[in-house]
Protein backbone atom coordinates (compact mmCIF):
# COMPACT_ATOMS: atom_id res chain seq x y z
CA UNK A 1 0.00 0.00 0.00
CA UNK A 2 1.46 3.62 -0.90
CA UNK A 3 0.63 7.32 0.38
CA UNK A 4 -1.80 8.51 -1.87
CA UNK A 5 -0.79 11.62 -4.26
CA UNK A 6 -3.10 14.44 -3.80
CA UNK A 7 -2.77 17.69 -5.96
CA UNK A 8 -3.91 20.92 -4.20
CA UNK A 9 -4.05 23.80 -6.54
CA UNK A 10 -3.48 26.84 -3.55
CA UNK A 11 -5.09 30.00 -4.15
CA UNK A 12 -5.39 31.29 -0.13
CA UNK A 13 -3.19 29.22 2.57
CA UNK A 14 0.43 28.47 3.40
CA UNK A 15 1.05 24.86 2.80
CA UNK A 16 3.05 24.37 6.22
CA UNK A 17 -0.95 25.21 7.49
CA UNK A 18 -1.94 21.53 6.54
CA UNK A 19 1.26 19.59 6.78
CA UNK A 20 0.75 18.28 10.41
CA UNK A 21 -2.56 16.96 9.14
CA UNK A 22 -1.15 15.00 6.09
CA UNK A 23 1.86 13.71 7.39
CA UNK A 24 2.39 10.82 7.19
CA UNK A 25 -0.59 9.84 5.25
CA UNK A 26 -0.80 11.70 2.61
CA UNK A 27 2.01 13.01 -0.12
CA UNK A 28 0.93 16.22 -1.30
CA UNK A 29 1.77 18.96 -3.65
CA UNK A 30 0.53 22.59 -3.47
CA UNK A 31 0.23 24.77 -6.47
CA UNK A 32 0.00 28.34 -5.93
CA UNK A 33 -2.33 30.31 -8.24
CA UNK A 34 -1.76 27.45 -11.10
CA UNK A 35 -3.39 27.37 -14.30
CA UNK A 36 -6.00 25.08 -16.30
CA UNK A 37 -2.78 24.07 -18.57
CA UNK A 38 -0.90 23.15 -15.48
CA UNK A 39 -3.92 20.94 -13.51
CA UNK A 40 -3.98 19.52 -17.18
CA UNK A 41 -0.64 18.46 -16.97
CA UNK A 42 0.04 17.51 -13.56
CA UNK A 43 -3.35 15.62 -12.33
CA UNK A 44 -2.96 12.12 -13.74
CA UNK A 45 -0.33 11.72 -11.32
CA UNK A 46 -2.71 12.12 -8.41
CA UNK A 47 -5.15 10.11 -7.31
CA UNK A 48 -6.84 13.55 -5.26
CA UNK A 49 -7.62 16.85 -6.38
CA UNK A 50 -8.63 19.80 -4.15
CA UNK A 51 -9.66 22.48 -6.90
CA UNK A 52 -9.62 26.22 -6.67
CA UNK A 53 -12.89 27.97 -7.64
CA UNK A 54 -11.27 29.69 -10.38
CA UNK A 55 -10.61 26.45 -12.42
CA UNK A 56 -13.54 23.80 -13.77
CA UNK A 57 -13.62 20.54 -13.18
CA UNK A 58 -15.36 18.90 -16.34
CA UNK A 59 -14.50 16.02 -18.74
CA UNK A 60 -11.33 17.29 -20.47
CA UNK A 61 -9.94 17.72 -16.34
CA UNK A 62 -11.22 14.31 -15.59
CA UNK A 63 -10.10 12.66 -19.37
CA UNK A 64 -6.38 13.76 -17.68
CA UNK A 65 -6.44 11.73 -14.70
CA UNK A 66 -7.01 8.10 -14.74
CA UNK A 67 -5.85 7.64 -11.22
CA UNK A 68 -8.24 10.35 -9.84
CA UNK A 69 -10.18 8.98 -7.12
CA UNK A 70 -11.73 11.99 -5.18
CA UNK A 71 -12.26 15.88 -5.79
CA UNK A 72 -12.54 17.61 -2.32
CA UNK A 73 -13.24 21.08 -2.71
CA UNK A 74 -12.65 23.82 0.27
CA UNK A 75 -16.21 25.56 -0.20
CA UNK A 76 -19.86 24.94 0.22
CA UNK A 77 -20.97 25.71 -3.48
CA UNK A 78 -20.11 22.93 -6.33
CA UNK A 79 -20.36 25.03 -9.65
CA UNK A 80 -17.21 24.39 -9.94
CA UNK A 81 -17.66 21.07 -10.49
CA UNK A 82 -19.30 18.79 -13.40
CA UNK A 83 -20.93 16.43 -10.88
CA UNK A 84 -22.55 14.43 -13.28
CA UNK A 85 -19.61 13.62 -15.13
CA UNK A 86 -17.72 12.75 -11.54
CA UNK A 87 -20.40 10.78 -10.79
CA UNK A 88 -20.33 9.18 -14.25
CA UNK A 89 -16.37 8.14 -13.55
CA UNK A 90 -17.19 6.77 -10.09
CA UNK A 91 -14.94 9.57 -8.32
CA UNK A 92 -16.19 10.88 -5.27
CA UNK A 93 -16.97 14.29 -3.85
CA UNK A 94 -16.46 15.98 -0.32
CA UNK A 95 -17.89 19.51 -0.19
CA UNK A 96 -18.09 21.93 2.79
CA UNK A 97 -21.92 21.85 2.61
CA UNK A 98 -22.84 19.74 5.49
CA UNK A 99 -20.22 20.16 7.78
CA UNK A 100 -21.89 22.46 10.15
CA UNK A 101 -19.89 22.41 12.95
CA UNK A 102 -17.42 24.02 11.41
CA UNK A 103 -19.21 26.06 9.18
CA UNK A 104 -21.11 28.01 12.59
CA UNK A 105 -17.24 29.01 13.37
CA UNK A 106 -16.98 30.97 9.72
CA UNK A 107 -19.33 34.50 9.28
CA UNK A 108 -16.53 35.47 6.89
CA UNK A 109 -19.07 36.07 3.97
CA UNK A 110 -22.18 36.84 6.27
CA UNK A 111 -19.81 39.98 7.34
CA UNK A 112 -19.00 41.10 4.06
CA UNK A 113 -22.70 40.57 3.12
CA UNK A 114 -24.13 43.08 5.79
CA UNK A 115 -20.62 45.29 5.32
CA UNK A 116 -22.12 45.42 1.53
CA UNK A 117 -25.25 46.40 2.99
CA UNK A 118 -23.51 48.99 4.75
CA UNK A 119 -21.74 50.19 1.33
CA UNK A 120 -24.77 50.62 -0.59
CA UNK A 121 -26.72 52.31 2.35
CA UNK A 122 -23.95 54.78 3.36
CA UNK A 123 -22.00 55.21 0.16
CA UNK A 124 -18.96 54.65 1.35
CA UNK A 125 -16.55 54.69 -1.95
CA UNK A 126 -18.31 57.61 -3.23
CA UNK A 127 -17.58 59.71 0.55
CA UNK A 128 -13.88 58.32 1.04
CA UNK A 129 -13.22 59.45 -2.77
CA UNK A 130 -14.48 62.53 -2.00
CA UNK A 131 -12.42 63.78 1.09
CA UNK A 132 -9.48 62.60 -0.56
CA UNK A 133 -9.68 65.77 -2.59
CA UNK A 134 -10.90 67.64 0.11
CA UNK A 135 -14.22 67.82 -1.06
CA UNK A 136 -16.69 67.74 2.29
CA UNK A 137 -20.01 67.12 0.30
CA UNK A 138 -21.73 66.27 3.34
CA UNK A 139 -25.09 66.44 2.30
CA UNK A 140 -24.80 65.32 -1.30
CA UNK A 141 -23.64 61.66 -0.08
CA UNK A 142 -25.70 61.87 3.06
CA UNK A 143 -27.12 57.76 3.32
CA UNK A 144 -29.63 55.97 4.39
CA UNK A 145 -30.86 55.09 8.21
CA UNK A 146 -30.89 51.05 8.80
CA UNK A 147 -33.07 51.36 11.58
CA UNK A 148 -36.60 51.10 10.91
CA UNK A 149 -35.97 49.31 7.33
CA UNK A 150 -36.80 46.31 5.73
CA UNK A 151 -33.90 43.70 5.01
CA UNK A 152 -35.32 40.77 2.86
CA UNK A 153 -33.06 37.63 2.94
CA UNK A 154 -33.73 34.76 0.06
CA UNK A 155 -32.02 31.94 1.38
CA UNK A 156 -32.14 31.79 5.55
CA UNK A 157 -30.04 28.68 5.77
CA UNK A 158 -26.66 29.16 7.68
CA UNK A 159 -25.07 32.43 6.20
CA UNK A 160 -28.74 33.83 5.53
CA UNK A 161 -29.59 33.40 9.67
CA UNK A 162 -26.43 35.43 10.36
CA UNK A 163 -27.98 37.84 7.79
CA UNK A 164 -30.81 37.84 9.53
CA UNK A 165 -29.48 38.31 13.15
CA UNK A 166 -27.32 41.25 11.61
CA UNK A 167 -30.12 43.33 10.27
CA UNK A 168 -32.66 42.83 13.80
CA UNK A 169 -29.23 44.10 15.65
CA UNK A 170 -29.38 47.25 13.84
CA UNK A 171 -33.38 47.34 14.19
CA UNK A 172 -34.21 46.15 10.96
CA UNK A 173 -37.62 44.39 10.02
CA UNK A 174 -36.25 41.15 8.68
CA UNK A 175 -38.38 39.07 5.86
CA UNK A 176 -37.45 35.60 4.71
CA UNK A 177 -37.83 33.46 1.75
CA UNK A 178 -36.83 29.41 1.83
CA UNK A 179 -39.24 26.70 1.12
CA UNK A 180 -36.26 24.20 2.64
CA UNK A 181 -35.61 25.79 6.05
CA UNK A 182 -37.53 24.53 9.31
CA UNK A 183 -35.77 25.79 12.13
CA UNK A 184 -35.95 29.17 11.56
CA UNK A 185 -33.88 31.47 13.46
CA UNK A 186 -36.27 34.58 15.73
CA UNK A 187 -37.95 37.43 14.32
CA UNK A 188 -37.64 36.97 10.71
CA UNK A 189 -41.05 36.70 9.43
CA UNK A 190 -41.22 34.24 6.57
CA UNK A 191 -42.57 34.99 3.14
CA UNK A 192 -43.16 34.77 -0.66
CA UNK A 193 -40.32 35.52 -3.47
CA UNK A 194 -42.75 38.27 -4.27
CA UNK A 195 -43.63 40.32 -1.76
CA UNK A 196 -40.26 39.96 -0.09
CA UNK A 197 -39.28 41.95 -3.27
CA UNK A 198 -42.17 44.67 -3.16
CA UNK A 199 -41.48 44.92 0.63
CA UNK A 200 -38.15 44.89 1.32
CA UNK A 201 -35.19 48.12 0.59
CA UNK A 202 -32.58 46.25 0.65
CA UNK A 203 -32.29 42.34 -0.66
CA UNK A 204 -29.70 39.69 0.24
CA UNK A 205 -29.12 36.56 -1.69
CA UNK A 206 -27.78 33.45 -0.05
CA UNK A 207 -28.50 30.29 -1.57
CA UNK A 208 -26.25 27.86 -3.91
CA UNK A 209 -26.65 27.90 -7.14
CA UNK A 210 -28.15 25.02 -9.01
CA UNK A 211 -30.20 23.83 -12.29
CA UNK A 212 -33.37 25.62 -10.40
CA UNK A 213 -31.83 28.55 -8.73
CA UNK A 214 -29.95 30.07 -12.20
CA UNK A 215 -31.48 33.81 -12.43
CA UNK A 216 -33.82 32.86 -9.56
CA UNK A 217 -33.58 36.91 -9.82
CA UNK A 218 -34.31 37.17 -13.56
CA UNK A 219 -35.58 40.42 -15.22
CA UNK A 220 -39.30 39.55 -13.90
CA UNK A 221 -37.91 39.35 -10.11
CA UNK A 222 -35.72 42.46 -10.78
CA UNK A 223 -38.63 44.45 -11.70
CA UNK A 224 -40.59 43.56 -9.24
CA UNK A 225 -38.28 45.11 -6.42
CA UNK A 226 -39.46 48.37 -4.86
CA UNK A 227 -37.94 51.68 -6.35
CA UNK A 228 -34.56 52.80 -5.08
CA UNK A 229 -33.64 49.12 -3.25
CA UNK A 230 -30.31 48.00 -2.54
CA UNK A 231 -29.08 44.48 -3.62
CA UNK A 232 -26.79 42.35 -2.20
CA UNK A 233 -25.26 39.18 -3.29
CA UNK A 234 -22.41 37.17 -1.99
CA UNK A 235 -23.76 33.63 -3.23
CA UNK A 236 -23.05 33.04 -6.67
CA UNK A 237 -22.94 35.28 -9.93
CA UNK A 238 -25.24 33.05 -11.95
CA UNK A 239 -28.34 33.65 -9.22
CA UNK A 240 -28.62 37.17 -10.85
CA UNK A 241 -29.88 38.25 -14.62
CA UNK A 242 -26.55 40.46 -15.07
CA UNK A 243 -28.16 42.30 -17.92
CA UNK A 244 -31.14 42.70 -16.08
CA UNK A 245 -29.72 44.22 -13.13
CA UNK A 246 -28.24 46.48 -15.12
CA UNK A 247 -30.94 47.58 -16.46
CA UNK A 248 -32.59 48.08 -13.53
CA UNK A 249 -29.97 50.06 -12.19
CA UNK A 250 -30.01 52.38 -15.29
CA UNK A 251 -33.82 52.83 -14.54
CA UNK A 252 -33.20 53.98 -10.77
CA UNK A 253 -35.49 51.02 -10.05
CA UNK A 254 -32.06 49.19 -8.06
CA UNK A 255 -30.46 52.08 -6.28
CA UNK A 256 -27.27 50.50 -5.32
CA UNK A 257 -25.46 46.35 -5.65
CA UNK A 258 -23.02 45.46 -3.72
CA UNK A 259 -21.23 42.09 -5.44
CA UNK A 260 -19.04 39.73 -4.11
CA UNK A 261 -19.76 37.62 -7.04
CA UNK A 262 -20.34 37.74 -10.74
CA UNK A 263 -20.99 35.68 -13.24
CA UNK A 264 -17.84 34.45 -15.47
CA UNK A 265 -15.58 35.26 -12.58
CA UNK A 266 -13.37 32.44 -13.63
CA UNK A 267 -13.12 34.22 -16.85
CA UNK A 268 -9.02 35.91 -18.02
CA UNK A 269 -10.33 39.45 -19.08
CA UNK A 270 -12.95 40.47 -16.50
CA UNK A 271 -12.34 44.13 -16.99
CA UNK A 272 -14.86 43.85 -20.23
CA UNK A 273 -17.12 41.81 -18.15
CA UNK A 274 -20.50 43.51 -18.50
CA UNK A 275 -20.82 44.36 -14.82
CA UNK A 276 -17.31 45.04 -14.25
CA UNK A 277 -17.63 47.67 -17.01
CA UNK A 278 -20.93 49.36 -16.25
CA UNK A 279 -19.17 49.91 -12.03
CA UNK A 280 -16.89 52.28 -14.15
CA UNK A 281 -20.18 54.31 -14.92
CA UNK A 282 -22.07 53.84 -12.11
CA UNK A 283 -20.24 54.26 -8.86
CA UNK A 284 -23.29 53.07 -7.12
CA UNK A 285 -22.42 49.35 -8.09
CA UNK A 286 -19.81 48.03 -5.84
CA UNK A 287 -18.20 44.91 -7.04
CA UNK A 288 -15.54 43.06 -4.59
CA UNK A 289 -13.66 40.36 -6.19
CA UNK A 290 -15.12 37.03 -4.17
CA UNK A 291 -13.55 38.10 -1.34
CA UNK A 292 -16.42 36.55 1.32
CA UNK A 293 -14.46 33.71 2.55
CA UNK A 294 -11.08 34.35 2.29
CA UNK A 295 -10.06 35.60 5.75
CA UNK A 296 -6.98 33.86 6.79
CA UNK A 297 -8.64 32.37 9.73
CA UNK A 298 -11.34 30.98 7.83
CA UNK A 299 -9.15 29.58 5.20
CA UNK A 300 -6.86 27.96 7.43
CA UNK A 301 -9.61 26.26 8.98
CA UNK A 302 -11.41 25.39 6.06
CA UNK A 303 -8.30 23.60 4.47
CA UNK A 304 -7.17 21.89 7.62
CA UNK A 305 -10.93 20.22 7.92
CA UNK A 306 -11.12 19.44 4.38
CA UNK A 307 -7.14 17.37 4.31
CA UNK A 308 -8.58 15.51 7.53
CA UNK A 309 -11.72 14.57 5.07
CA UNK A 310 -9.18 13.45 2.85
CA UNK A 311 -7.04 11.45 5.17
CA UNK A 312 -10.33 9.63 6.52
CA UNK A 313 -11.39 9.15 2.83
CA UNK A 314 -8.09 7.25 2.08
CA UNK A 315 -7.84 5.16 5.35
CA UNK A 316 -11.27 3.66 4.60
CA UNK A 317 -10.27 3.77 0.46
CA UNK A 318 -6.61 2.51 0.74
CA UNK A 319 -5.06 3.34 -2.70
CA UNK A 320 -2.43 -0.09 -3.60
CA UNK A 321 0.18 -0.05 -6.46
Amino acid sequence: MRRPRVLVFNDGFDECDIADVCAPWLDVTCVAKGSRKQLLDLIGGFDAYVPTLRIRVDEEALAAAPRLKLVATLSTGTDHLDLAALERRGIAVLSLKHDRELLDQITTTAELAFGLLLTCARRLPECFEASRHGYWGRHEFAGTQLSGKTLGVIGVGRLGTMMVQYGLAFRMRVLGCDPYQKNLPPGVEMTTLDRLLAESDFVSLHVHLTEQTQHVLGAAELAKMRRGACLINTARGGLIDEQALIREMESGRIAAAGLDVIDGEWLEDKYRHPLIAYSRRNPRLYITPHVGGTSPDATRMTARHTMQKVVRFFQEHPTRD
